[in-house]
């Protein structure tokens, strides 16, 4: 704290403490009247911290007035421009814009992602700003959950190259059963059918064999996904003070907790069922994440089963929505650019034909066009304008002397970079070989580990100071190689058995909402299955 403040937070004290002496409150009003005024003389003192400790922060879009208005333009559709707009107005420092939140948020230039990354997790927490901007309090999201990230490192990953066989067939059962098997031009409304591939192929690793494909589980874990986002909306539409008052009132939120309700009566049974069978020696466990956690619970000091329905959810969410909604971005982009699907397909049947038609890692990583296609789609039409979120649990202070006071939401411009020339020439148009390009030009140029390091880079998967897709540093996301692989996988396959185009000729506008964006689950492309020669 500076020193100037001293004499505002003595002055303040004193007035408050001068109207306690001359109405003689102490001795005339009851002990909760003396509380009460104590209350609020410390809650001035708190405003006057709070205004020292964002002084040096400036702050977007001011000429909308003031927070309530502030809030209003951010949920309603302004976000990305305010992002933009302070992103390239203040390019070497921070600045604070108004979002749903209680507080402002405070985003950080760029330049000081290095130093971001380096601080420790009791300075800057991943799980409390998910906490917050999920609104876990009314939603019920478990976001502070260890094993789960630890499991799908450990576990997970590694057991992917012997996986995504199994995951692949999964994948192509689901589209033969959602997808029409008409040889003519049909309509598809594909992203809830993209919807339920997902949330069958993820299922499989997920849970396994025997219940990816039960529909009480695909309704608990889809319709969690959908009811989840509802329920962020609807509490974000409410004033912040009044949240705690109205938040677990709304629809969203009681549908949100009948889902958790009926997701745990309907896995309990599963778990019992596998504990007891453990206890026979010649027991083969399943070969699955809910497996893999039950294995790690004891490791975390977490034994009751009550909190597995809740992860199961939490994983599902995850999975499912990010991986719909990039695959559906894939697939609006692709039906709007039919002249891309020969080219994709040539490259899809090529990889495949080399590892005998079986989707194994070699496979996907030479896909190479399809994924720079990927890479492209998220640029272009991010999931979000912001990465890297963060609570500050610290006060801490950057380079340039700005200083960062505790309590605040931090994060990373992703959408300035993006849109920035400096980064992605051409930035404003959309180019499917972008990184391919520039893999292939940089790799005549590279040689040895800088020439690997340009390879990873340009992979979709890849995270990097110019890759926040994913996040960045330790907590970026773990279950990321899961997730394209998947994509991968539902491309792939689609490309190699249908035809696409959309019904109009432009590619259908994303959904925005704060600072998140979506394709319209609304829309309807054409299909045409390809007749097998």
């Amino acid at each position: 704290m500076s020193m100037s403040v001293l004499p505002n937070l003595n002055a303040t004290a004193g007035v408050v403490l001068n109207s306690i002496s001359s109405l003689d409150v102490i001795n005339r009003w009851p002990i909760a009247a003396t509380a009460f005024v104590t209350c609020v003389a410390a809650y001035l003192i708190q405003i006057v911290f709070k205004s020292d400790g964002w002084a040096g922060i400036p702050m977007v879009g001011t000429e909308y007035g003031g927070p309530a208005n502030r809030r209003k333009m951010f949920v309603n559709g302004e976000a990305k421009n305010l992002y933009l707009e302070g992103y390239r107005k203040f390019k070497e420092r921070a600045f604070q814009i108004t979002t749903a939140n209680k507080l402002p948020n405070i985003v950080v230039a760029p330049k000081f992602m290095n130093e971001l990354r380096k601080l420790p997790d009791d300075v800057l927490s991943f799980n409390k700003a998910a906490e917050e901007s999920m609104h876990a309090k009314y939603t019920g999201l478990n976001t502070n959950i260890e094993l789960l990230p630890h499991t799908i490192k450990t576990a997970l990953t590694p057991a992917l190259v012997r996986l995504n066989p199994v995951v692949a067939d999964e994948v192509a059962d689901a589209l033969r059963t959602e997808l029409p098997q008409s040889c003519s031009w049909t309509e598809v409304k594909i992203m809830e059918k993209i919807m339920r591939v997902v949330a069958i192929a993820s299922g499989r690793v997920f849970v396994g064999p025997e219940l990816c494909r039960n529909e009480e589980y695909l309704n608990a874990s889809i319709n969690y996904t959908v009811e989840v986002l509802e329920a962020v909306r609807a509490v974000s539409e409410i004033v912040p003070w009044l949240r705690l008052f109205l938040a677990n009132r709304t629809p969203e939120v009681k549908k949100v907790r009948r889902c958790i309700k009926e997701a745990d009566k309907f896995l309990r049974p599963v778990v019992t069922a596998r504990r007891e069978a453990a206890k026979n020696p010649d027991y083969q466990k399943p070969d699955d994440l809910l497996e893999w956690i039950m294995d790690a619970q004891s490791k975390f000091g977490n034994k009751d089963d009550k909190e597995l329905a809740r992860i199961q959810l939490s994983t599902s969410f995850a999975a499912i929505h990010t991986t719909t909604i990039t695959a559906t971005n894939a697939l609006y982009t692709l039906a709007a650019m039919p002249e891309l699907v020969t080219i994709f397909r040539e490259e899809v049947n090529l990889a495949l034909a080399e590892s005998n038609g079986v989707f194994t890692s070699g496979a996907m990583q030479n896909m190479k066009k399809l994924d720079s296609f990927l890479k492209e789609t998220m640029r272009y039409y991010a999931l979000g304008s912001t990465s890297f979120q963060r609570k500050v649990l610290k006060t801490f202070t950057l380079s340039n002397g700005q200083v960062i006071p505790a309590g605040a939401i931090i994060e990373l411009p992703a959408i300035g970079i993006s849109n920035d020339e400096e980064f992605f020439p051409n930035y404003d148009n959309f180019d499917p070989l972008r990184f391919f390009k520039s893999r292939q030009e940089k790799i005549k140029q590279e040689k040895g580990i800088k020439q690997a390091e340009t390879v990873a880079n340009a992979q979709f998967v890849s995270v990097g100071p110019s890759s926040l897709t994913f996040g960045y540093g330790r907590h970026a996301c773990p279950g990321r190689f899961f997730a394209v692989n998947e994509i991968k996988m539902i491309m792939a396959t689609l490309l190699t058995n249908y035809d696409m185009k959309n019904i109009g000729t432009e590619r259908y506008a994303n959904l925005e909402f704060g600072e998140m964006a979506h394709p319209d689950p609304e829309r309807k492309v054409l299909l045409r299955r390809i007749q097998e020669e």
